[in-house]
């Protein structure tokens, strides 16, 4: 990026900062959380990145019924709530319902608009108007440069604190590809683009109604995005991925997860001294 896009208060995004870092695991299991979260900070000890905590209250876009939603909205913000009390650390969190996004932003610093919902005009709304940052993920289903439109909705509040996630793009069924020569085009509309390393490795709906996956491809779309200047990585981790109620399959186990990043920071810094 050329210039510098304040994304949260006093944060700000752009070719001399350090790289945004959404990371947690895929959702919210209790009070384990919180010590997960503990965990983390300590694996990101001393790296240069901007590290936001994710992990969601709700998993609404499931691909069977028989899959857990998860823990739900008044529990999952108390934990996030003590995870941003305790650890001093900002939130990031999927919002489903133009309903939850006032009593989320009231929370987390950071709302989310998962893939499937990129188009969904009032669930965008709703996310601009408590004046937190938005992240929108682009559709697998849609061009990049139309995530410029999926901006201005937000950006018709009056919010300009968006993000742009890249997630891939279904190729067949069940694989998603990542275009890096798409990179232009997500630019468009003007804000900070983040590499969404795990959901990029997803294999949708194909472990008989549950998303498979391989998270160790991500840290080769980690490698990748610094190498093409993505101004953020967005990664899910757990300590035990597998035990994990969804995407266990495509997260990057805790063990790997500083090492992982190290790489990645390396390219980027490399680059830049260019």
């Amino acid at each position: 990026m050329s210039t510098t896009h304040e994304f949260l208060p006093g944060r700000h995004l752009g070719a001399d900062t350090a790289p945004l870092l959404l990371a947690g695991p895929c959702a919210i299991e209790g009070e384990q959380t919180i010590d997960l979260a503990l965990k983390i900070q300590e694996a990101l000890d001393g790296l240069d990145v901007q590290w936001v905590f994710k992990a969601s209250f709700d998993k609404a876009n499931r691909t069977s019924t028989s899959s857990g939603r998860g823990i739900g909205i008044q529990r999952g913000l108390e934990i996030l709530a003590a995870i941003k009390e305790k650890l001093q650390v900002p939130i990031v969190t999927d919002v489903h319902l133009p309903e939850h996004c006032a009593a989320v932003g009231k929370v987390a610093d950071v709302l989310q608009i998962p893939a499937f919902l990129c188009r969904q005009t009032d669930l965008l709304v709703a996310a601009g108007e408590t004046g937190c940052c938005v992240n929108i993920k682009k559709g697998q289903f849609l061009a990049p440069a139309d995530m410029k439109h999926a901006a201005g909705k937000v950006e018709s509040t009056g919010n300009k604190r968006i993000l742009i996630t890249e997630r891939g793009t279904f190729f067949g069924y069940g694989r998603l590809v990542v275009d890096f020569s798409s990179i232009p085009e997500l630019r468009v509309a003007g804000y900070p683009i983040v590499m969404d390393a795990t959901h990029a490795v997803q294999a949708p709906g194909t472990l008989d109604g549950k998303s498979g996956g391989d998270w160790e491809r991500a840290p080769l779309m980690l490698r990748a995005a610094a190498a093409n200047g993505f101004d953020g990585y967005f990664l899910e981790t757990h300590d035990d991925p597998l035990s994990s109620p969804s995407d266990g399959p495509n997260m990057i186990p805790l063990e790997h997860l500083r090492s992982t990043l190290k790489q990645a920071l390396a390219i980027r810094s490399a680059l830049k001294n260019c």
